[in-house]
């Protein structure tokens, strides 16, 4: 086919050369070869569009897919894989989706879908899943969870089997148990389990499975240290559960709080009981240390009093010394006799 296309092609050449010399009956054969080698080339690209798009074309075709021919042509020149668009409007014709292309999941939303870097067909397994149970799911919304980098699919499922979160979660926080104090001073440790559904509503921009974890975890470590004792909330767990549900954790997430179990409840060391007991050491260091040094100042006190004696002693031993000084002195100007008389 393309000996006889360039065939035409040179034909028509010599044609024109020699229509150009006045004959209007060969530019007649010119304008009607030249009609057919248009023809032809028409021919030729229809048949290449459907040797290579031929058999997706008639699957949709058959399906009700609603994809054109042309669309598909136009699908390998955008760097769009057609296999995906085909399968997912087949997939959602025969689910009974509205496939309109004005209102309904049109071939034109799938590609701009696709060229936005989405899931296609996660996104039509979504609406399929949703329409399946009831949950309102339109293509807009589901497209921009996808792109928002949420798995649409998995809110899907999360909806219709919720699913549970361990709080703590070991993997996450490496911890096992929330450690809680009473008012009595007992530590609690306490494992719940936390069973979400997912709120398609406020899925896009809400509050992951951390944010729900951290809520659950200061509630239940607030409402039992507003316990007064430990027994209690040993005797009825449930009390805590329904406490922590009624605050309404859930607000501005993407999930929706289904339940709040108490999986295990174990009591740790009487952490009142060494507070204080410390308390009471620390008391006694400062008592001693307030002994000690009362001791050291009426040990000081008392070497003071033992230095003003000394000084006294001294001082009564240079008076001492003055007397037979004076009694020379008497007898040596004649004050004082030997026989004690003086003048």
């Amino acid at each position: 086919m393309a000996a006889s296309l360039y065939g035409s092609l040179v034909q028509l050449s010599v044609l024109a050369q020699v229509g150009a010399n006045g004959d209007n009956s060969r530019i007649w054969q010119i304008v009607t070869l030249g009609i057919l080698i248009l023809v032809i080339g028409l021919a030729i690209a229809i048949f290449a569009a459907i040797i290579a798009y031929g058999t997706l074309w008639f699957q949709g075709f058959m399906s009700g897919a609603d994809v054109g021919l042309f669309s598909l042509v136009a699908m390998g020149f955008r760097q769009v894989r057609p296999t995906v668009i085909v399968q997912a409007k087949i997939m959602a014709a025969q689910a009974g989706l509205d496939i309109n292309r004005r209102t309904g999941i049109s071939t034109q939303r799938l590609e701009a879908h696709y060229l936005a870097g989405g899931d296609v067909m996660r996104v039509i397994n979504a609406i399929i899943a949703a329409q399946r149970a009831g949950i309102d799911l339109d293509f807009d919304r589901a497209a921009a969870i996808d792109l928002a980098g949420r798995d649409v699919l998995d809110a899907v499922r999360t909806s219709v089997y919720p699913k549970v979160i361990d709080c703590p979660d070991p993997v996450r926080t490496g911890k096992s148990f929330l450690s809680a104090i009473a008012r009595n001073g007992v530590e609690l440790r306490i494992r719940a389990r936390v069973t979400v559904r997912t709120n398609l509503a406020q899925l896009i921009g809400g509050a992951t499975e951390e944010t729900i974890i951290a809520r659950v975890g200061e509630s239940i470590i607030s409402s039992i240290g507003s316990s007064d004792h430990h027994q209690e909330v040993l005797e009825n767990p449930d009390r805590i559960s329904k406490a922590v549900l009624a605050r309404g954790l859930d607000a501005h997430t993407a999930f929706e709080i289904v339940s709040i179990d108490i999986a295990d409840i174990d009591v740790g060391e009487n952490i009142g009981a060494r507070l204080q007991a410390d308390q009471a050491e620390a008391d006694t260091r400062v008592a001693r240390a307030k002994a000690e040094m009362r001791r050291a100042e009426a040990i000081a006190h008392e070497q003071e009093m033992k230095a003003h004696v000394a000084e006294n002693k001294a001082r009564l031993v240079l008076a001492e010394a003055e007397v037979p000084k004076a009694m020379a002195d008497a007898f040596r100007t004649g004050r004082l006799h030997a026989d004690g008389k003086g003048q």
